[in-house]
């Protein structure tokens, strides 16, 4: 019981965590790259028989009876584990955060196999989300391996889900800001030296089976002219309001298929059967979209063109995720601000008369921004955009129209979106002591209250126990007299369960 409950530190366990990184960031390599193999495999095949279909319509009764077995088949699966609904990202902070548990084997090889099917039939879902999940359950499948603590465990689940990242898009830097900024929200060393060794790993494993291109090269960009600077607060002003009516469109979805008269686990025969006459008419804008954005890197389509298909991949963007299939928004997000870069950086050709080879700018640049505005995880988009596209040109740019974007959507009073999915996920959920004892980083920062004051003048909140603070690499048993400053890492034992309702009313009391 005493092992359970030892807090490991840093200086004498980095290099183990470093190989248990490396030992999940290979399994998650694999297992992702496979996944992304599986997809791609598909997603030929189905976009070759959609082509076919437009000179032999007969085609058309193979795939509508394909479209049938797949939503039973993917339906049944999400019957069995509810856990593979979705991207899968709420569920992994749910499981960090103590909310939600799972058996981590039955959610790999179901979401493995749903997310195949959902994505790569031509639904407008992404590969990241899972590749999260896939990527998380490796983790979590390894600590049982090693039999670690609730801790460890964390840690290695956090890894995992960077490593998902990192291969699904060959982006590791960003996997490991999707990790600190998206699902922590604070800096731990063991979390950061695993996720992205793991992330590294990973990356390498992905780049083996796919190649050193980055996932949507545009080719040469240049770099966009100072005085163009004013039309990008334009943008992230623009860019924000949309993502608004992205986060609340999305998350009325829910009440729209309630309406449905099937069960929710049977929800996805409705994108599956509507995804055939797009297919039919338009085959080369099926699935998350990555094709599309490095067309547009290549050819602006014409002004009527981008608003068609913007409104198209909006639409159906919401009725493949409300089904609850397995896949991800990410790629789709992506996909949708490119097209929002692409129609203004036309409009700017043609009404303004900027030079027509900076539209490709504005594509990258919106995309970055639109996810910003969404997901309000503003390094996570810059360096993920940054890796994708394989260009250090647009870093100050990027870095105005997602400022822009952020503070739009939050004026509005736009949440995280992963945040939101995650606060439905759990509501009403019956809140029940795990008996399960886990440890949880608490940060001081600049504009905490903890500055400064002693241990004991804190009002903490029940259920819990401050049982050290790290300074730096000084670890401090805590007195009452003990005084917390700007820096310190504070760490908290409590019963798993409790630990994101602790947590937030610390945050709250400290505010």
């Amino acid at each position: 019981m005493e092992k359970r409950f030892k807090r490991i530190t840093f200086d004498d366990t980095r290099i183990l965590f470093i190989l248990k990184g490396m030992l999940v960031g290979l399994f998650a390599g694999l297992v992702v790259s496979f996944f992304r193999l599986g997809i791609e495999t598909l997603s030929k095949k189905i976009q070759f028989f959609y082509q076919q279909s437009q000179q032999t319509p007969s085609i058309l009764i193979g795939l509508f009876l394909f479209s049938l077995v797949a939503a039973f088949l993917v339906g049944q699966l999400i019957k069995h584990e509810p856990a593979i609904k979705g991207s899968g990202i709420p569920q992994v902070e749910g499981q960090l955060q103590g909310e939600l548990t799972y058996n981590w084997f039955s959610v790999l090889w179901k979401k493995m196999v749903g997310g195949i099917f959902s994505v790569g039939s031509g639904l407008f879902l992404g590969r990241e989300g899972p590749s999260i999940q896939l990527g998380a359950a490796v983790g979590q499948g390894t600590s049982q391996l090693f039999h670690s603590s609730s801790s460890e465990e964390k840690i290695l689940i956090s890894s995992g889900a960077s490593a998902g990242l990192a291969a699904a898009f060959n982006a590791p830097v960003a996997g490991l800001l999707f990790v600190i900024e998206e699902v922590h929200h604070s800096f731990s060393p063991l979390v950061w030296l695993t996720s992205f060794t793991s992330a590294i790993v990973a990356n390498a494993v992905s780049l083996y089976f796919f190649g050193l291109k980055p996932v949507l090269y545009l080719g040469a960009l240049p770099s966009l002219p100072f005085h163009y600077y004013g039309a990008l607060i334009i943008l992230g002003i623009i860019l924000g309001l949309l993502g608004f009516i992205y986060q609340k469109t999305l998350l009325a979805l829910p009440r729209f298929y309630k309406r449905v008269p099937l069960p929710e686990y049977y929800h996805g025969l409705i994108p599956f059967l509507l995804v055939l006459p797009i297919g039919y008419l338009w085959p080369t804008i099926l699935g998350g979209g990555n094709q599309i954005v490095v067309q547009l890197g290549q050819l602006t389509p014409p002004l009527q063109g981008i608003i068609l298909l913007l409104i198209i991949r909006f639409v159906f963007s919401m009725i493949s995720y409300g089904g609850s299939l397995p896949g991800g928004i990410f790629l789709p997000i992506l996909t949708l601000g490119a097209l929002i870069g692409s129609l203004y950086g036309k409009l700017l050709v043609l009404y303004f008369g900027m030079d027509p080879v900076f539209v490709k700018d504005f594509v990258v640049i919106a995309m970055a921004g639109y996810f910003t505005a969404i997901g309000k995880a503003p390094l996570t988009a810059i360096i993920l955009v940054t890796e994708m596209v394989g260009s250090l040109n647009h870093l100050m740019p990027l870095g105005v129209a997602s400022l822009v974007a952020y503070i739009v959507n939050d004026l509005l009073g736009g949440h995280p979106i992963y945040e939101s999915l995650l606060e439905r996920l759990v509501d009403n959920q019956p809140k029940q002591s795990s008996g399960k004892k886990t440890t949880f980083d608490f940060p001081v920062t600049a504009e905490s209250q903890l500055d400064g004051i002693m241990v004991r003048d804190f009002n903490w909140p029940k259920n819990m126990l401050l049982i050290s603070i790290y300074r730096g690499k000084k670890e401090l048993i805590t007195h009452g007299d003990t005084v917390m400053k700007v820096g310190d890492i504070l760490v908290i034992l409590t019963d798993e369960s409790n630990m994101a309702s602790i947590k937030k009313e610390i945050q709250l009391k400290s505010s």
